[in-house]
């Protein structure tokens, strides 16, 4: 990496620490008096969205732009707009919007920035539980500063399983792939926040995550944790159009990578 490549990224690095701990401190505020947001639908009745989504992603976009304008931003609420630096960031404002406005902690803010579209940048705040997760390509991946490593030891029998699923996939898909899991031994959990629970592997609190369908705002910041700590993930396409299109997630440390890269089918 060159001393100009290498600088550029240091800069995004702190930039999206800022303004996901920005962004999540504003989140927060809305979470102590959610019951007065209005909440609309937008794929069907378990895809919600708030006053508070839209909020949130509009100060964090404002603020990248005022420090990089010529980066592109793809965000979840208002979508892409292209960029010409060969840098792309990808915002999900609040990830697990339904466990934000059902009053639990599991959701989260998350920041990733691409170059030539690979995962340079993660960042996932989570302000309800006061932990912030940070990676950079080639400098490690932390919790709160303390570096992360995932466990090789931890198995798909050892160890729990994240999952996630939503109305893009059939009932009949969920149901074979969380048998299979079950089959092999392992066991399962489902928190609402893909984003979180990508995090989670990178700390060694689930051992893999997988999902049938999730999209880039989702995934990509928790890939670079999940890299840095030393785990394996699928790749997500980022090549034109096909980063605002869903696809398969999955992420995992080297002692169940094998087993559930078979139980997805990758």
């Amino acid at each position: 990496m060159s001393e100009t490549v290498s600088s550029a990224l240091q800069a995004r690095r702190e930039l999206a620490e800022q303004v996901a701990r920005a962004g999540g401190e504003k989140a927060l505020a809305w979470f102590r008096q959610r019951d007065s947001l209005v909440v609309e639908t937008k794929y069907d009745l378990q895809d919600v969205v708030s006053r508070a989504d839209r909020e949130v992603e509009q100060l964090i976009a404002e603020q990248i732009r005022l420090r990089f304008p010529q980066d592109g931003f793809l965000g979840e609420e208002y979508g892409l707009q292209p960029g010409s630096s060969g840098y792309t960031w990808v915002v999900d404002p609040i990830d697990g919007t339904s466990p934000f406005l059902n009053g639990m902690p599991n959701w989260c803010v998350s920041v990733a920035v691409l170059h030539e579209g690979i995962p340079v940048v993660g960042i996932i705040y989570a302000p309800v539980y006061e932990e912030c997760y940070a990676a950079s390509l080639g400098a490690g991946a932390t919790l709160n500063g303390t570096t992360l490593q995932v466990d090789p030891a931890r198995t798909l029998q050892n160890h729990v399983t994240g999952f996630g699923a939503n109305s893009h996939v059939s009932p009949e898909e969920v149901g074979r792939l969380l048998a299979s899991l079950l089959a092999a031994g392992g066991n399962f959990i489902r928190i609402g926040s893909g984003a979180l629970m990508l995090a989670w592997v990178a700390a060694g609190r689930v051992v893999g995550y997988f999902e049938p369908y999730m999209h880039a705002w989702d995934c990509l910041a928790g890939y670079c944790l999940v890299k840095e700590a030393g785990g394996w993930y699928h790749p997500f396409n980022t090549e034109g159009d096909r980063l605002l299109k869903g696809a398969q997630v999955l992420a995992v440390a080297p002692g169940a990578e094998t087993e559930l890269r078979q139980i997805a089918g990758v």
